[in-house]
Formats: structure tokens, sequence, C-alpha cells
């Protein structure tokens, strides 16, 4: 399966940085075709523009400037993120990929004010994600991490696909035992993907 992988976090020591290392490990090990998106990495640009504002609804002038990254999404049969949890949303980068690449005619049809999902070449989604606040403050605040992953990026893809979602919460406590078994679980989910 052709799996796109959205990374995102500015520090290449970090424990994302392993997670994400551990994916890439896992899938490739599966058997997947890999393609790493390390947005980070890549210098990709967040910001929507006046420019991309005032042509979003343009289908297809609305995707020029990130062709290269709508084609990977287009290309892929699975989506795995991983990313950590910032004051309870995404990095401004992931945000910004969101906004800018999953757009009107590439991830849903717009007629007449009705929104259909076009995603359906999509079969799986996964997500590796590190917060630092425990479960259940996240769960009062309404965790819309989880919720995107759930609920708006499962209503994009296939319907029935199946959505996995991994979390190691109160990262500012965490132990060198709870961020192995974390990374444990991940490399075993993944090589199961």
């Amino acid at each position: 399966m052709r799996v796109l992988v959205l990374f995102s976090h500015p520090v290449e020591s970090s424990y994302g940085a392993a997670l994400h290392a551990k994916v890439l490990e896992s899938l490739a090990a599966a058997g997947h075709e890999v393609d790493d998106c390390d947005l980070y990495a890549e210098g990709f640009d967040p910001v929507l523009s006046r420019h991309d504002r005032l042509t979003y609804h343009d289908v297809p002038d609305n995707r020029t400037l990130v062709e290269p990254y709508v084609q990977r999404l287009l290309n892929a049969e699975a989506l795995v993120i991983v990313s950590p949890v910032w004051n309870f949303g995404f990095p401004a980068m992931l945000k910004g990929y969101f906004d800018r690449v999953w757009l009107p005619g590439v991830t849903f049809k717009m007629d007449d004010g009705i929104l259909t999902p076009s995603l359906n070449h999509i079969r799986k989604v996964g997500a590796v994600l590190t917060y630092g606040a425990m479960r259940h403050r996240a769960w009062i605040l309404g965790d819309p991490p989880r919720r995107i992953v759930k609920r708006v990026i499962r209503g994009q893809i296939r319907p029935l696909a199946p959505v996995m979602f991994m979390a190691h919460y109160d990262m500012n406590r965490s132990t060198d035992k709870t961020r192995t078994r974390f990374l444990d679980k991940v490399g075993t989910a993944m090589a199961r993907f």
C-alpha cells in the first residue's frame, strides 16, 4: 500500500522525530511503499496567503502553488500523521498543510453548497501524536486533534475505512519507560497497518 506519512516537528532530535523514524521503519518493513512528507525539512510554507484565499474555490487553479503536495495526497492509499499537539491543536505547520492542500476539487467537491468527500482512494488513516497534557484534561477541552482525525478526516476518506489513533499523553511528566513503551507500541501498530 502507498502510505503518505505527514510529519510535523521542527526538531530533528525530538521524541517526535524518534516516533517518525519508527513509523517509517515499521511501515517499510511491513512492505508498504512510504512517501515521507517531513513538512519542516521540506520547507513547506503553511501560510494561507491572500492569493490562496482568493483562489480557494477556483478549481483547478486553487492548487497551482501546492501541486506537488496535492499529487502526493492523490497518489496515497493510506495516510499516517505524526505530530505533537501544542495548545490542544496541531502545530501551525500541519494546520497550514491542511488549509493549503486539502482544497475544493482535491479532498472534496462543492456543488450548490453541498460538500461531497473525494478522498475515497484513502483506505486507512493513522495518527501518532504526543500531548503535554494528561488525557482527562484533553478530554475536558474536547481534544480537537482526536476529533479532527476521527471525525473530519474520517469523513473525507473511503466510507467505513479504519482510523487508528495513538497518543502519548502527559509528555510533560513522561519517563524513559513511558516513551519506550509507546515507541514499541507504535512500531507494533505500524507493522500491522
